[in-house]
């Protein structure tokens, strides 16, 4: 899998995650981009993001729900 640092796009529709609280550590945001699924830090909205293809993002989301559904 490679990461890889993506710039900012004001274009960018992000959403949070419904796990994510205003008081908690957890936040992360994602959206879409024309090649890409990103990722932030919904703390640091102008810091660095992650650039994943939408194949390597599916292979992760099932990884993401079992971890949160152990709970």
């Amino acid at each position: 899998m490679t990461l890889k640092a993506y710039a900012a796009d004001a274009k960018s529709e992000w959403i949070k995650s419904s796990y994510s609280t205003s008081d908690g550590p957890d936040c992360v945001e994602v959206a879409t981009a024309p090649r890409h699924i990103l990722i932030r830090d919904s703390k640091v909205p102008d810091g660095p993001r992650l650039a994943l293809s939408p194949t390597t993002w599916a292979s992760f989301l099932p990884y993401a729900t079992a971890e949160t559904t152990d709970r």
